[in-house]
């Protein structure tokens, strides 16, 4: 079985950091996901698209998947960038170039 160990990105609707601290470990679908025929949902030929495991180091659920077998893949977080803004430079004279 090969999983997938990410460190979540936050959410676009979300301004601060929370749930972007852990580590996830979830499992690589091995069945293509396609429409279901009689509601058009989403679907796929097994459940493990379900389950998702939280970590709080990467290396715990490196071992984790180690000692049950499964060929694993990490991927590097990403750092955040942070671009410093005061209110106070909106107004902020700034003479025209002549």
């Amino acid at each position: 079985m090969q999983v997938r160990i990410y460190k979540p990105n936050k959410s676009a609707m979300q301004s601060g950091q929370a749930k972007t601290g852990q580590w996830i470990l979830e499992y690589e679908l091995p069945t293509r996901r396609q429409p279901e025929p009689l509601m058009g949902w989403t679907a796929s030929g097994d459940t493990c698209n379900q389950v998702r495991l939280k970590f709080g180091t990467a290396e715990q659920a490196m071992d984790f998947a180690k000692a049950r077998g499964w060929g694993y893949t990490v991927s590097k977080a990403h750092a955040r960038k942070v671009r410093p803004r005061n209110y106070a430079d909106n107004f902020k004279y700034v003479p025209a170039e002549a």
